[in-house]
């Protein structure tokens, strides 16, 4: 007989909150970058730009222990349209959470924008010059942060229902200790 997983390993718990961290920094520095046109866009444009490419990488990392460890068993009295919509967000927040800094990355190569990390790292660009793609990713990059950021307020009201009201063990599978 197999033992029940109840909780996510360590390894998934310390990537959900350094990303969680990450990510809601990174939502705030794009709405400082965009809002500025003085001496703290730059500074603020090779931050995003370096905490995007680390978002990328983690999610990456994510992705693949979550393949390997799996995830705990929703609640079994969870009804199913609750249970469709925590899948379906969880999805969402990976395909954000991964295509968010790709596309970012093909804007600023659509731009022939030099791509510059932190540390003068220099990244290739992964799309040709090109004005009109870089006015859709822009725009694409843009709304979608939007839908991230709602995204991430839906995930953060779900896990304190969870926690709060349903008091089910869901938000527990994710909270540091034992």
């Amino acid at each position: 007989m197999t033992e029940m997983k109840t909780r996510f390993s360590a390894a998934q718990r310390l990537l959900h909150w350094l990303m969680a961290i990450g990510i809601i920094a990174m939502l705030f520095i794009g709405v400082g970058m965009v809002s500025t046109i003085g001496r703290q866009y730059v500074p603020l444009l090779i931050t995003h730009k370096t905490l995007g490419i680390a978002i990328l990488a983690l999610a990456l990392v994510r992705l693949v222990v979550r393949f390997v460890s799996g995830a705990p068993a929703l609640p079994p009295d969870l009804p199913v349209p609750m249970k469709l919509a925590a899948h379906l967000s969880h999805v969402a927040l990976y395909a954000l959470m991964i295509g968010m800094p790709l596309i970012g990355w093909a804007m600023m190569s659509a731009a022939a924008y030099p791509i510059v990390l932190y540390g003068g790292i220099h990244l290739p660009p992964i799309l040709p010059q090109s004005a009109s793609l870089h006015a859709l990713l822009w725009s694409a990059h843009f709304y979608l942060a939007f839908a991230f950021f709602g995204l991430v307020v839906m995930h953060l009201a779900a896990a304190l229902f969870h926690g709060f009201v349903r008091r089910d063990g869901v938000l527990q599978t994710m909270l540091p200790g034992k």
